[in-house]
């Protein structure tokens, strides 16, 4: 099936082998990864095998959270307008998954013909049958938004043992499919009902070894005062903190996503500056897709090589003629140790490992006389790729990013504040008085010029030294100082004037007033002396 060369003449063809980072992933996966998932039967335990469209998709984001949280309205705030098959309202409203794509014109692809379509991800979700199907749908639109991205909307968590079987598929195994599958899981919460319930808390549980995925965003946050919106927001990281089961503290979003008039206005700074952090982190997704496929790809090879490591422990416990059932118990109770030897002959971290609980209700339906044993060669492919092919890809990763333009995601509201007056800290901090005619530092200059008269000037300058003595005094950074220096320091001859003076003030007083120093200095901030100067 393979032929085996040498890893310089292997090492040698790589370049030509991987013109494209999707193209080698594609690649290593069906010559390297595939053969051992096959082999020890990975796709009945873990996921199902990788199709060229999960290498090729646009990155996804997968929207979670109980019922009326604002998951469907949150996308239409994004791509600001309506799409098919949306449904809003107080009630549970959104009973399907809804897969928000682009496309040329608007529609909707209902999940039976969504499955069969080899250019969608989205084949493998066959497995969870026709009930699940019934309640998935594609909606797609030409939207620029959705050229860089798309959104699955899921139905709303609902509370109680009622819910969760009516559903008639598995709820939480299909949002764990999605999980391993999309660029970024954002878990919504509505201000006023921060109740974790038990089908929500599975459903978190389920997306875990995902954490890095994971953001959170507390919404409808306008409906509420500052002070009940700081006891709401200790009391959501508190719950996350019981379910979320890591070291790190989960990112928390705080906002209003909808176009609607703020309800309070009080914390309007706080929501414009919220939204802009994730609407930037949504942003980055397009430029970090390859690197995320990447480290997807690595994730599931090592669970890969675990999973075999045990199917073969297994394979080589068990009798080959009688007693197969009794040993086959035996083995399923004893699998925290098998685990455990595994770790220690392997040098395997724990992290690595499969979930106990789960591993051991799955092998309780498989017949282990038909486990493979243990196949080094299989195994040693993987290794060679982990350990070589993958830093290739990762130095081509780096090369895509160098040569192409900065990919963003471009449209609706992603568009609304990212130019004019209403963008984020337009008119604030360094950008003080952009729209004014006469220089914004000439209000204070006169103070500033009293200290510039102190400070020995010659011939109408200061010295570095003497400057130093002044700046100082704010307590700022050195490397602050440094570089409100090189801003200051107009014509470069290391010495300040009246005006350089005054706006080497201005920019600490920015500093001071918790603003970030510009890398260049705005036009705006010019002194009106210097300014044919720099033209």
């Amino acid at each position: 099936m393979f032929s085996w060369v040498s890893k310089d003449a292997r090492r040698k063809k790589e370049p030509e082998l991987f013109q494209t980072v999707a193209e080698g992933l594609r690649q290593l996966y069906a010559q390297k990864l595939l053969p051992l998932e096959e082999h020890y039967r990975f796709h009945e335990f873990h996921s199902p095998a990788l199709e060229d469209a999960d290498f090729d998709n646009k990155p996804m984001v997968l929207l979670v959270g109980q019922y009326s949280t604002g998951k469907t309205t949150f996308i239409r705030h994004l791509i600001e307008q309506d799409f098919p098959g949306m449904r809003i309202g107080p009630e549970p409203t959104t009973d399907s998954f809804i897969a928000v794509m682009h496309g040329p014109t608007e529609g909707v692809v209902p999940g039976n013909a969504l499955v069969v379509d080899p250019r969608r991800p989205f084949r493998k979700l066959n497995a969870f049958g026709n009930a699940f199907l019934n309640r998935f749908m594609c909606a797609q639109l030409p939207n620029p938004v959705l050229d860089s991205i798309s959104i699955i909307d899921t139905p709303g968590i609902l509370s109680g043992e009622k819910q969760r079987i009516s559903r008639g598929y598995d709820f939480a195994a299909v949002l764990e499919w999605f999980a391993e599958r999309v660029d970024r899981i954002i878990l919504l919460f509505d201000a006023h009902k921060l109740d974790i319930s038990d089908e929500f808390s599975e459903v978190i549980k389920a997306l875990k070894n995902h954490e890095d995925k994971i953001r959170v965003v507390l919404n409808k946050a306008d409906q509420i005062e500052t002070q009940q919106l700081m006891r709401v927001y200790g009391a959501l990281m508190w719950s996350l903190g019981k379910i979320i089961n890591t070291p790190e503290v989960v990112r928390v979003y705080i906002g209003s996503f909808w176009s609607h008039p703020l309800l309070i206005p009080d914390n309007r700074k706080l929501f414009e500056a919220e939204e802009q952090d994730l609407f930037r982190d949504i942003q980055s997704l397009p430029r970090n897709a390859a690197l995320r496929k990447l480290n997807d790809l690595i994730k599931r090879a090592r669970l890969a090589k675990v999973h075999a490591y045990i199917i073969s422990s297994l394979k080589k416990e068990m009798p080959s003629v009688f007693g197969k059932d009794n040993k086959k118990k035996e083995l399923v109770n004893n699998l925290a140790e098998i685990y455990g030897r595994i770790e220690r002959e392997h040098q395997i971290s724990p992290g690595d490992f499969p979930n106990l609980k789960r591993m051991q209700d799955q092998l309780q339906a498989q017949d282990f006389s038909k486990f493979q044993p243990l196949k080094s060669k299989l195994l040693e492919v993987v290794d060679d790729m982990l350990a070589h092919d993958i830093a290739q890809l990762m130095v081509l990763v780096r090369q895509e990013e160098s040569q192409r333009p900065i990919q963003m995601v471009k449209g609706g509201a992603f568009e609304g504040t990212l130019h004019g007056p209403f963008g984020h800290g337009y008119g604030e901090g360094a950008g003080e008085g952009i729209d004014d005619a006469e220089w914004v530092v000439a209000r204070d200059k006169p103070m500033y010029d009293e200290i510039f008269y102190t400070l020995s000037p010659v011939d109408g300058k200061i010295t570095g030294a003497n400057a130093k003595k002044e700046m100082v005094r704010s307590k700022l950074p050195n490397s602050v100082l440094g570089k409100i220096w090189k801003l200051a320091d107009i014509d470069k001859d290391g010495m300040l004037d009246d005006e350089e003076f005054a706006l080497a003030n201005h920019l600490i007083k920015v500093k001071l007033e918790g603003h970030e120093l510009p890398n260049e200095l705005p036009a705006h901030l010019l002194p009106p002396s210097k300014r044919k100067v720099a033209e």
